[in-house]
């Protein structure tokens, strides 16, 4: 978030300065003392982003004594402490590369005009910090950072960690100070995990928080057991090392492992390609990893930069875009969906999440907010991973101020100010979470509507704005007008010319055939989604035999439950929907049967699609899947028989690993195929 966009008297700004830093302080004990997370790094970064962004702002509220200026952590009592000769300094982070260039301006201002330099990249591995102390070749002390200037000696524990050499490859010099990050790989978690949950122990949060327990027991068997990693990143107190390129040369003559991912570049834009180029392997990488490290290459250079603050100016790390973020919910807006649905919408500042900026979120109905305990004013936790829409997780209730206002869903329709209701889901007469706009003419609603019935038909070339601009001109007063439109009464219309008007026209007619799941979708039936249709479709195969269809019928077909079969029973009951359907088919709509399956080399199976398949559009995919006799389902259960995952899968990998459902690669998956 933008922090200093908010609308705040100094009074207020003041007081969010407070609470983020106290919440920050909190975080931090949690996350580098304790070893228990509450939260994910995105959101504690997002935080601090915010924090540092209102103190940019408003540098009368900055404090060299508060918790943003010291490095995280402090020994425990439990080891002994060391303290470091060189302070171990954190990085100043970097989230897009718009800040990367910013951070290079800064650089180039420091130093003379005809000084040049370059960069040297590097993976930013999600580990714990340590320091090794090498004496006349032999390994000494091992400590974690601490607070940068204290530690705590955890040597035992080190020595149990292979790629940590006892003894330097020769020659050495007589004292040698190496840093780098204790690791554990994402196999090990996994394999952790699973026997924490088998023992009914606490899971560990990320391989960060399972390295730096590990390194924490006092018994280093049991650091032992962890198998854990090394990865060297920095030799401290040699001078007559030129580059930082060097240094790592050096570590690797020595016996340390290092990066094998790394790179001199000549400028930001060769240091851009790095960060793209590691971030296409980044989900498949063995180790945690949330960014690259970027420094002066020249070890000269980086001495006349210096250090301010806990950062050194010569560093800093670029981390990828994050998929969890937070904000300020500023209102809560009520939206009328094409079914009349009413849902809440969390309205905030504009936050860069997972690689885009999001203003909103839905909330889903008057329960999920209740469930969440939010209030307008709260700080919220948003998530958006890839292309999935932006959800609220959780609130940060310990960031309230007491000026939050609790939520009240109004009584009537925010768009045409009709009563709202509550529908039957159940033979038992149960009542919905959400509510409804009773009255079917609501503006709101048919416009909704009109924008998913030409989604769903493809019709590309009409958008929700060309949409309005007919309505408003007359030209359409339902869907099933679409089809009646002709060049001639686009083309006057102002800002639209000959070869627009043609192009719709075009479109229009190349999408009047659709296969009768899709036509079953479209027409936006309570209830009955993508997959609803298509199961619809498949199992009576044409309109007429679902139209005279008995709601026992409809109810028979699996996955179907009864609010489903009422609602579709109504439907082809009611007059003005069937003079609705008439009137496409008048207008030139053709609706293909679909034949029913019978059997195939999927009979029986149900799949689940996540991520990017490379080389087959989603729709191909479950149409292909469909056609050999399977099923697609839009969520993961125990009665899945697999999941198919593509590039960047999403929640329903998680879920997929959680319930044992098998997993398929693409390549697995076009091979079944």
């Amino acid at each position: 978030m933008s922090a200093t966009d908010l609308v705040m008297d100094k009074s207020s700004v003041y007081k969010r300065i407070i609470n983020l830093r106290a919440e920050i302080a909190r975080l931090r004990e949690e996350y580098h003392i304790k070893n228990t997370p509450s939260v994910t790094d995105d959101v504690y970064d997002s935080l601090s982003r915010e924090l540092r962004s209102l103190l940019k702002a408003h540098p009368e509220f900055a404090d060299q004594s508060a918790p943003e200026n010291r490095v995280a952590g402090k020994p425990l009592d439990k080891f002994k402490k060391v303290k470091h000769k060189v302070r171990m300094l954190s990085l100043n982070d970097v989230f897009s590369y718009e800040e990367l260039y910013d951070w290079e301006k800064r650089v180039k201002k420091l130093l003379p005009l005809d000084v040049k330099f370059s960069y040297f990249c590097e993976v930013k591995f999600d580990g714990l910090a340590v320091s090794l102390i090498y004496e006349k070749g032999k390994f000494v002390r091992g400590a974690t950072r601490g607070d940068g200037f204290i530690g705590e000696d955890i040597t035992e524990n080190l020595k149990t960690i292979y790629s940590i050499p006892l003894s330097l490859l020769p020659p050495y010099p007589k004292y040698l100070e190496v840093r780098g990050e204790a690791l554990l790989s994402k196999k090990t978690l996994e394999k952790l995990n699973k026997e924490n949950a088998k023992e009914g122990k606490t899971l560990f949060a990320n391989t960060r928080n399972a390295a730096a327990g590990s390194l924490r027991q006092l018994d280093p068997k049991l650091a032992a057991e962890r198998q854990l990693d090394f990865r060297a990143w920095d030799i401290i107190l040699k001078e007559d090392i030129k580059s930082h390129w060097e240094k790592h040369q050096l570590l690797r003559k020595l016996g340390f492992k290092v990066g094998d991912d790394e790179e001199r570049c000549q400028n930001i834009s060769e240091v851009i390609l790095f960060i793209k180029k590691f971030e296409k392997i980044r989900p498949d990488f063995s180790y945690g990893t949330d960014g690259v490290v970027i420094c002066i290459d020249e070890t000269s250079l980086q001495n006349t930069l210096g250090i301010v603050g806990k950062a050194p100016r010569y560093t800093v790390a670029f981390k990828y875009p994050a998929e969890r973020a937070t904000t300020i919910v500023k209102d809560i807006m009520v939206n009328v969906g094409r079914t009349g649905v009413l849902t809440p919408l969390a309205i905030f500042e504009p936050t860069l999440v997972a690689g885009s900026t999001v203003s909103k979120a839905t909330l889903h109905n008057p329960d999920q907010i209740e469930r969440l305990g939010l209030k307008i004013g709260d700080t919220v936790v948003i998530e958006k991973a890839g292309d999935v829409i932006p959800k609220v997780l959780e609130v940060l209730v310990s960031m309230r101020t007491g000026k939050e206002k609790k939520f009240k869903m109004p009584e009537r329709c925010p768009a045409c100010g009709e009563k709202i209701e509550k529908k039957e889901v159940s033979e038992k007469k149960e009542k919905s979470v959400a509510y409804y706009c009773a009255n079917k003419k609501c503006p709101a609603k048919n416009e909704r509507y009109l924008e998913h019935f030409v989604a769903v038909f493809e019709i590309y070339e009409v958008g929700p704005k060309i949409l309005r601009r007919f309505k408003d001109e007359g030209l359409i007063t339902d869907a099933a007008d679409i089809f009646s439109l002709e060049k001639s009464d686009i083309s006057i219309l102002e800002r639209f010319g000959d070869k627009s008007a043609e192009n719709i026209i075009e479109e229009i007619k190349m999408k009047r055939k659709i296969s009768f799941g899709r036509f079953l979708w479209a027409l936006g039936i309570l209830h009955v989604g993508e997959e609803t249709a298509r199961d619809l479709a498949i199992n009576f195969g044409s309109f007429e035999k679902l139209s005279k269809a008995s709601i026992e019928e409809i109810n028979d077909i699996e996955n179907i439950g009864p609010a489903v079969s009422q609602s579709v029973y109504e439907f082809f009951r009611d007059k003005s929907s069937l003079a609705f359907i008439e009137k496409l088919k008048k207008n030139g709509v053709v609706i293909e049967k679909a034949e029913k399956i019978k059997s195939g080399k999927f009979s029986g199976m149900t799949f689940v699609l996540t991520g990017t398949i490379a080389g087959m559009a989603r729709e191909i995919a479950k149409e292909r899947i469909i056609a050999n006799g399977g099923k697609v389902s839009g969520s993961v259960s125990k009665n899945t028989s697999y999941v198919v995952a593509g590039k960047d899968p999403g929640s329903k990998y998680t879920d997929a690993q959680k319930l044992g459902v098998k997993i398929l690669s693409e390549a697995e998956f076009l091979k079944m195929l």
